[in-house]
C-alpha cells in the first residue's frame, strides 16, 4: 500500500487537493499535527470536492506519534533530496511518501539521519520549489506507475455510441 504523508501542512487548499488524489487512487494519507487550519475548513473539503468519503485518513499529534505507529519503507521528498524520485524503487509494500509544510519542508536534522532515502524532482536551479500538491501528485502516480497501477482502473469509456 502506498501511503502519503504530510507533515505540519499549511495551506488548506493543498491538503484538499492531495486529499483527492489519495482518494481518487487508494492512497492512504497521514497528517501530522500541527496543521496551520482545521481540517473540517470549508477549503480543504471544497477542493477534495465529494472524494472525502473514498478517502482513508489518519491524523497523528506529532510526527513522534506517528512514526512510532507506522513501519515500512520510507522516502523523505524533498528539494534537498540526495536522488530524482524516479531512480527511487517505489514498489515495496508499506511504502511512506513523507512530504513537509509549504514554507518550510521537512526537518534538516530528519533527512540528514534519512539522507540516503531522500528524493526530489528536478527543478531548474533558481526555482525554489514545486507546489506541494503536485509535488505529492507527481511522486504518487510514479509510485502506481511502478507498481503497475494494479488497483486502478486503466481504460476509460465514452459515454457516445
Amino acid at each position: 500500500m502506498i501511503n502519503i504523508v504530510l507533515v505540519e501542512p499549511q495551506i488548506p487548499q493543498n491538503t484538499g487537493n492531495i486529499a483527492r488524489t489519495c482518494a481518487a487512487t487508494g492512497i492512504k494519507l497521514h497528517i501530522v499535527k500541527p496543521i496551520g487550519f482545521d481540517i473540517s475548513e470549508r477549503s480543504v473539503k471544497r477542493a477534495g470536492l465529494d472524494y472525502w468519503k473514498y478517502l482513508d485518513l489518519k491524523v497523528y499529534e506529532n510526527y513522534s506519534e506517528f512514526s512510532g505507529s507506522v513501519s515500512g519503507d520510507f522516502y523523505y521528498c524533498s528539494t534537498k533530496g540526495k536522488k530524482i524520485y524516479s531512480d527511487a524503487d517505489l514498489t515495496k509494500d508499506d511504502l511512506f511518501l513523507v512530504f513537509g509544510k509549504e514554507t518550510k519542508g521537512l526537518d534538516e536534522q530528519l533527512l540528514k539521519d534519512n539522507y540516503d532515502r531522500c528524493i526530489r524532482i528536478p527543478m531548474i536551479n533558481e526555482a525554489r520549489s514545486l507546489n506541494l500538491s503536485n509535488s505529492v501528485a507527481i511522486i504518487a502516480y510514479e509510485a502506481l506507475r511502478q507498481q503497475k497501477f494494479l488497483t486502478l482502473k486503466t481504460e476509460g469509456e465514452l459515454t457516445i455510441v
